[in-house]
């Protein structure tokens, strides 16, 4: 069985979107800027490399409805050519994209993980979305987070994860690489 991951690219003072999410800007104010790096093209080797062994590992991706409200047309398909399970609490018939579909759960976050675990099978899970990424933290689901650290401070927006539990949760980094114009750090979650 594969890894439950949290992957995001944040600024250096902790954001992964910019403030005003919404229609208008679904990455929020400033909120591309941490996405240079892949979206235009890998900006070195080292950030290609990774990239595609991350992206290579995944089997199935978790989101939040506010999360797919925001990127779907944006997207014009799932986040990832991959099996992709939206947490709601309004349930919807499957969407079908260009390369995978988009399946509504309402029955809570390990209903989702059971569903995307399967779709995966020996692949891991990705998690989208803030709130998304702290309720599998808080529930002590998460096995790994990945982060690409990009030199920038947003100074508002949305955080990593807020609402985590008032325990600490302690990581054990795995990798810490510095590229161009990002620093990419992998962590285990330590149980």
């Amino acid at each position: 069985m594969g890894k439950v991951v949290i992957s995001k690219s944040m600024s250096l003072d902790g954001f992964v979107a910019g403030p005003n999410v919404g229609a208008d800007f679904p990455m929020g104010v400033g909120g591309p800027r941490l996405h240079e790096w892949f979206l235009d093209g890998p900006t070195s080797d080292v950030n290609a490399a990774l990239q595609r062994e991350s992206t290579a590992a995944f089997g199935a991706v978790i989101l939040g409805k506010h999360t797919y409200d925001v990127g779907v047309d944006i997207w014009v398909d799932t986040p990832y050519p991959l099996p992709t399970f939206v947490l709601t609490h309004n349930w919807q018939p499957d969407r079908i994209a260009k390369s995978a579909t988009f399946t509504f759960v309402t029955d809570g976050i390990e209903s989702a993980l059971a569903k995307a675990r399967a779709a995966a099978s020996d692949k891991d899970v990705v998690l989208m979305g803030a709130e998304v990424s702290a309720q599998y933290l808080n529930a002590g689901l998460v096995d790994e987070i990945q982060l690409a650290i990009i030199p920038v401070l947003l100074g508002a927006g949305t955080r990593l994860v807020d609402g985590i539990g008032d325990e600490p949760i302690e990581l054990d980094p795995t990798l810490v690489v510095e590229s161009a114009g990002v620093t990419h750090m992998h962590m285990r979650v330590v149980r």
